[in-house]
């Protein structure tokens, strides 16, 4: 039911976009990162995946592309998607128990001053290889001055949340957790960077070769990084609401954490590891923008490049993780190595080989 109630959320949301990206459940729930730490398995903190069915530590553009399904309804995207998992710390027992979502949705928006419907050149398809993250795992506060525009600012203000309640929701938006239930979920949303250097398709810390747009969802793009791209936009709702009866809203501290030990939410990230037929996505940007049609207003089945299939056909793509541990039922402690943080400084994020705890 919480699934059918994101769907509806989703879809009559205020956030505009050219095509969407629906994914089920999860694809996988695990301890592993093919950007930050592709030859380091486990990496740090549990990860939520979807997309292709041949996500590895190692997954490459070409081993993606070679997936024998997606959990996400576009059958040409055969990307990977992730974000860390949100757990629920008991005020009492202080054990963890895994939070669920209603799947991802990703907005694949036509934003910029390169955008043809914007009067510019247009915008590329990612390429073969491309890779990049949004926010900072790290992240226990915020830094910049507001609106200072910086991209260390843009990266911080990508990151927000809406508290969605009845009967007039949203009641609460902003950068960090709210501390108050959320009846109808708590939507995390991240803005992922649209502008590429044109050369490098991953850089030593995942973020120098791409670059936020001037105002996050629209503007220009830094003469440094001249080329637009499709901009990404994550939203995944949380059903904190399934816990209520278990916390004092306004006298306990607010009992959600990620998988990061953050209790701040200022850590939430995106990451996208690209794994799309390249030239459907290219001709679905070059051809299916039209104002004068449905291709123009969403609707991704519209588009004569893009295959789009039932959430049941999608929901049935499933891998088994590869790390053996548990990361939901009840625990006593976050999966590897990661105790509860709440800043306002960075977080220190640690190995299993390298845990002091």
């Amino acid at each position: 039911m919480f699934s059918s109630l994101l769907l509806a959320l989703a879809y009559s949301a205020t956030v505009h976009a050219w095509f969407r990206v629906s994914c089920t459940a999860p694809l996988v729930q695990v301890r592993i990162d093919p950007i930050i730490s592709p030859n380091s398995t486990p990496s740090n903190h549990v990860h939520t995946v979807h997309g292709a069915s041949n996500f590895k530590g190692t997954s490459t553009f070409d081993s993606l592309r070679a997936s024998k399904c997606t959990n996400c309804l576009v059958t040409q995207d055969l990307s990977n998607y992730w974000f860390p998992k949100l757990y629920f710390r008991d005020p009492k027992t202080k054990l963890f128990e895994a939070v669920g979502n209603g799947g991802l949705l990703v907005y694949y928006q036509n934003r910029g001053e390169a955008a043809a419907r914007n009067g510019g050149a247009g915008i590329k398809a990612f390429p073969p290889g491309f890779k990049m993250i949004s926010g900072n795992p790290r992240a226990r506060s915020k830094k910049y001055p507001p609106l200072e525009g910086s991209q260390g600012e843009l990266r911080e203000r990508a990151v927000f949340y809406a508290c969605l309640r009845y009967p007039n929701f949203p009641q609460y938006e902003g950068n960090g957790f709210p501390n108050t239930d959320c009846e109808a979920g708590l939507n995390a949303r991240i803005h992922m960077p649209a502008c590429w250097d044109g050369k490098n398709v991953d850089s030593a810390d995942h973020m120098s070769h791409v670059a936020y747009l001037s105002q996050i969802d629209n503007g220009k793009c830094p003469s440094t990084h001249p080329v637009t791209l499709m901009k990404l936009f994550y939203e995944i709702t949380w059903d904190v609401h399934a816990f209520a009866s278990r916390w004092r809203p306004g006298t306990d501290a607010w009992p959600f954490v990620y998988a990061t030990g953050d209790p701040t939410g200022y850590s939430w990230h995106g990451d996208f590891q690209n794994g799309w037929d390249t030239n459907a996505l290219q001709n679905a940007i070059d051809q299916c923008d039209n104002p004068n049609d449905q291709t123009g207003s969403g609707i991704t089945e519209a588009c004569r490049h893009l295959t789009v299939v039932s959430a049941t056909v999608a929901d049935q793509c499933k891998i088994a993780p590869t790390v053996n541990e548990a990361v939901n039922g009840t625990l006593t402690k976050l999966p590897g190595c990661n105790p509860i943080q709440s800043g306002p400084g960075d977080a220190t994020l640690y190995s299993d080989t390298n845990c002091p705890f």
